[in-house]
Order: C-alpha cells, then structure tokens, then sequence
C-alpha cells in the first residue's frame, strides 16, 4: 500500500460526563444515572450505560428519563471538572500526533499517518492511547482506525464500551457496501425512514444511484452520500478547524398555536444548545430563530450582539425578543429551532514534522 493512504483515528470516550462522575463518586457506581436537569425538569446531558439499557440517553427530558428509569439518579453537571478531564486527554492525544481535531470534549480524530512516538501503526497507536487513557485516567475509551473520518468514526462505534474496531486499507469497499444506512454519520431518521422506503437498506444500495439522482432525491446532502458509498475520502483531519454554530430544534406531533407552548419549547431547546456549547467550550454573538410553520414555510430570525455570550438566561432574553420581532408567529407552527454563530475561536495549532509509519 502507498505513502499516500492516510490513518485515522476516532477516539470516542464511553459516557464520559457519567463515566467521570461514577469515577469520582462511589455510590454513583453500577447505577444508572443522569448528567443533567433534576427529576422534574431539563434535559439529560448524559447517561450512564446503566441507564441507556433503559432507553435513557442525551438530549432526552428528564421527566422522561425518570419515566422510562424510576432508579434514575440525576447528578448535576460539573463542566469545569469535564473540561479539565478533556485537556488531559487531548494533552495524551499530542504526545503521538500533533493534527488533532476535537470535535467535543469527549472525542475527536486523530491523522497518524506520521506519529511522533516511532509506533509501527496506526493500531498500535490507539491501543497505546486507550491503555493510557485507562491507567492515568481511570476511564474507557472507544476508538476507530482507518484511512478516512467517516471510516474510523463509523468503526468507533462498532464495538463499544472500551472497543477497539480497525478497518483496514483493503477491506474498505467491502465494509462500506455491507454497512447499514443506519450507521452511516450524517443520515438520521428521518432520511433512513425515506430510503428504507425506496429499498435502500445498505451502502451497497445507494450505490445503484447516480450522483444527481441522489441529489435530486435528498438535497445537498446526497453528494455527501454519493462520495461516502464510492469511497471518496477527501475530508482531512484539520486541527484549526472552526465550529461554526451550535444549535439545537425540534419537530412536534402536533402544531403549536399558543405563546405559552411555543416559548415553553423555546426554553427547552435553548437549554440544549447551552449544553453543547459548554461541551465545545464555545459561546456566539449571534443568535437566530428558526420557526417552521404548519405549510413547511420556514423564517429565521437573528440578532448580533456586541459580547459573546452563552448563557441560558442571555440567549433566551434575544430568542424571545426575534419570537415578538418584527411579529409572534402568525400561523401554526410545526418546528422551532435555536442556533448561536459567530462563535470565539481557539487559536490555530500547527503540525510538526513527524516520522512516517504502516497502518
């Protein structure tokens, strides 16, 4: 194989806001328990394994976690402490490669087609960091290799807790074409239900679609989708990549008509988009609203202000200002959404020259 075959890793930690807390608290330990809101409000920042065997997972309110899991413990969230366990991690991630992109605190990729420690491959690598992740800081880790991020994000997932799943160079295209459309980073439900329908069960499935096709059926996204089931791996591991917004939105059984239930909703959503940006350590100085009415008409709304800000009770004063501005939502409402841009960067790191290694 050739000097060229790039290898990635994904290293995904294992319920890492739970698994800290369980580390750090015995009686927390073997529980199921909840990172996140209380019994009677807020939404799950993140569960325990103990807790996900009942369906309790992020993003879920805590009124149906507590449903779905009477034993649910909720523990309130210690983002200072999360932080500081993340830079740990990354500082480990540094000592093999210096092209690190976290995409949260709790995973990111890593490019070791060169590797500071002389490793004879890309494997080796991630074993070495997973052990030292366990031994230094008493967590688990789970993580992927292959020759693209999609691969190696897709093969994180495969075996977890604590796994370890390598795609290799030549069992690529058969990987790609027995793989699940489920599995695939990128298609949600929704778009999985669509080509569910069409008889698209496997990667192996779009591949009897042109480019265009694809595009015509899904929007922009079916390029995205052409590319991954034809092996076209040019996304590369850029470690002063910016995140450009964070947010969050919701789809509702039934139209909201009310004040009342809309920025109720609004809260709720803003409360999620809070919690990612304390998992990215990021805040925004422009705030948008997306409202999707009842006919699938979608306006936005945004507002830029001087500060950065993220906290829940400044972003929910300008979401419920664009809410009345220039009018309340004039017709029955399907979707609300809130996003915050124009977000603080990190300061750019730089590659360093590094020793060549196999896969």
């Amino acid at each position: 194989m050739g000097d060229n075959i790039r290898k990635i890793i994904h290293i995904d930690m294992d319920a890492f806001y739970a698994s800290i807390e369980q580390r750090d608290n015995p009686e927390y330990r073997g529980k199921p328990i909840a990172v996140g809101g209380s019994e009677k409000r807020g939404v799950v920042a993140a569960a325990s394994y103990e807790a996900r065997k009942f369906g309790v997972h992020s993003a879920m309110p805590s009124v149906t976690a507590k449903r779905q899991c009477p034993a649910l413990i909720f523990v309130w969230p210690d983002f200072e402490k999360y932080k500081s366990v993340s830079k740990q991690i990354m500082n480990i991630f540094k000592e093999y490669t210096d092209l690190v992109e976290p995409l949260s605190l709790d995973e990111a990729y890593l490019d070791v087609t060169g590797n500071k420690r002389g490793l004879p491959s890309a494997t080796l690598i991630a074993k070495e960091i997973k052990a030292r992740i366990k031994d230094e800081l008493k967590l688990t880790a789970s993580a992927g290799v292959s020759v693209s991020k999609f691969l190696a994000k897709v093969a994180s997932d495969m075996d977890k807790p604590d796994g370890l799943y390598v795609i290799p160079p030549e069992k690529t295209e058969g990987f790609i074409d027995k793989l699940e459309i489920d599995r695939v980073p990128g298609i949600g439900r929704v778009t999985a239900a669509k080509m569910k329908k069409m008889n698209i069960h496997l990667c192996s499935d779009l591949k009897k679609y042109t480019r265009v096709k694809l595009v015509s059926l899904f929007g922009k996204p079916g390029g995205y989708y052409f590319d991954i089931v034809h092996g076209n791996y040019e996304s590369e591991v850029r470690p002063d990549r910016a995140r450009k917004s964070v947010g969050a939105e919701n789809t509702f059984r039934e139209d909201l008509t009310t004040d009342e239930e809309m920025l109720g909703e609004i809260d709720r959503i803003i409360k999620s988009v809070v919690t990612r940006l304390e998992r990215v350590n990021k805040r925004g100085r422009t705030i948008t609203l997306k409202i999707k009415y009842n006919d699938f008409e979608t306006r936005t709304r945004s507002k830029t202000v001087e500060h950065y800000i993220g906290s829940e009770n400044e972003i929910s004063a300008i979401a419920r200002e664009l809410y009345h501005t220039p009018e309340r939502p004039v017709k029955p409402v399907r979707l609300l959404g809130v996003s915050v841009s124009h977000l603080n960067l990190d300061p750019d790191q730089k590659s360093s020259s590094q020793l060549t290694l196999n896969f």
